[in-house]
């Protein structure tokens, strides 16, 4: 065993999610689904090509006016 190891230690966080797993049983799996939602979802490569081939691409200084239709140049 290490000198550094803690065998019974328990921090505050790891106890606060334990319990509230405890009360809550199905939190996980809510947990679960919510990523779903959001985050889990298969791309179609050929969306991707077409949203970079309609890209615009952006003037180095954005605040500039040149180009605008009310802009005053000579």
């Amino acid at each position: 065993m290490s000198i550094f190891a803690r065998p019974h230690y328990t921090s505050e966080v790891t106890l606060f999610i334990e319990e509230l797993k405890a009360k809550k049983p199905t939190l996980e799996a809510e947990q679960r689904a919510g990523r779903a939602i959001w985050w889990d979802k298969k791309l179609d490569r050929s969306e991707q090509a077409d949203y970079q081939d309609a890209r615009v691409a952006q003037q180095p200084y954005v605040y500039g006016t040149s180009g605008h239709p009310n802009s005053e140049q000579a």
